[in-house]
């Protein structure tokens, strides 16, 4: 069984230690581990893939509670296994409808095998959604949108959340919620073409290049801003030449970015792909 271990916390000397020398004592296979050290923030973070039995991952998980509980750090301990056949989703919005609505209808619709646990908005525009499908819904924003991080996290956690889908949640996460739910676990609607176009802007920087060709990236989340090479699934659509920036954007939001995140959560889902050292790979 692959699991993936994370821990965040104060910077401090010897937090890997314990959590290595525990896996290893239990025969476990490490497949890949990072560390990092924010100096500026003097946070630590840490992810560990490894390989072992799936009979250990109770005893594996009190183990890493007393762990973070010694060395004051926050532990997770996750397997895409544990629920590969219907996997618990956060699907996290801000104003834009479309690519919500999108992918619950896949999920009813049994194109995408998936439980949408909760909603989860610093805005109050898609919880009509989240009613529609009964879908528990949660706001996390205050009255200027700005949410509260320790919030999204504990709500991830209460629902017991697998995968967290940023559809079009126009906020940036913090690197320490990054790193919480690390490993593949975090999918992002970009909407626009990465590398080339990242930021909060791509349909007007790729309308001044006068790009004929636009469209939309589903990608994993690292704690760097539309990182380029954690891509899952691209799509793009072609206008004439002339046509409006207002109608760019439409097609782009109404028809071309939905069926973006659809296909990219629908690979995730079904482990076509994952992330590995930071770049998507095909599970074979």
């Amino acid at each position: 069984m692959q699991v993936v271990i994370t821990a965040v916390g104060p910077d401090n000397v010897g937090l890997a230690d314990p959590i290595i020398h525990y896996l290893t004592g239990q025969g476990a296979n490490i497949a890949e581990i990072q560390m990092y050290d924010h100096d500026e923030e003097a946070v630590f973070a840490m992810l560990c893939r490894v390989e072992l039995t799936g009979a250990k991952l109770a005893e594996v998980r009190r183990a890493m509670q007393e762990i973070g509980r010694l060395k004051n750090l926050s532990i997770r301990v996750w397997s895409p296994e544990e629920r590969a056949d219907r996997p618990r989703l956060a699907i996290c919005t801000t104003y834009r409808p479309e690519p919500p609505l999108a992918l619950l209808r896949a999920i009813r619709d049994g194109h995408i095998r998936a439980e949408p646990a909760v909603m989860i908005g610093n805005r109050g525009a898609c919880r009509g959604i989240a009613e529609q499908f009964g879908v528990e819904w949660r706001m996390i924003g205050d009255r200027e949108g700005k949410p509260d991080e320790e919030r999204l996290v504990s709500l991830c956690d209460e629902f017991d959340i697998d995968y967290v889908i940023l559809a079009r949640y126009m906020r940036v996460l913090p690197p320490a919620t990054c790193w919480k739910f690390a490993g593949g676990r975090i999918i992002n609607l970009h909407h626009g073409l990465l590398p080339s176009f990242p930021g909060f802007r791509p349909y007007q920087e790729a309308f001044a290049c006068r790009m004929l060709t636009y469209g939309a990236t589903c990608h994993f989340i690292v704690p760097e801003l539309d990182a380029g090479n954690q891509i899952i699934h691209q799509s793009t659509f072609t206008v004439l030449p002339g046509a409006r920036l207002e109608d760019v954007m439409r097609l782009g939001q109404e028809d071309n970015e939905p069926h973006c995140l659809v296909e990219g959560v629908r690979r995730v889902v079904n482990r076509e792909v994952q992330l590995h050292f930071h770049r998507v790979v095909a599970r074979r």
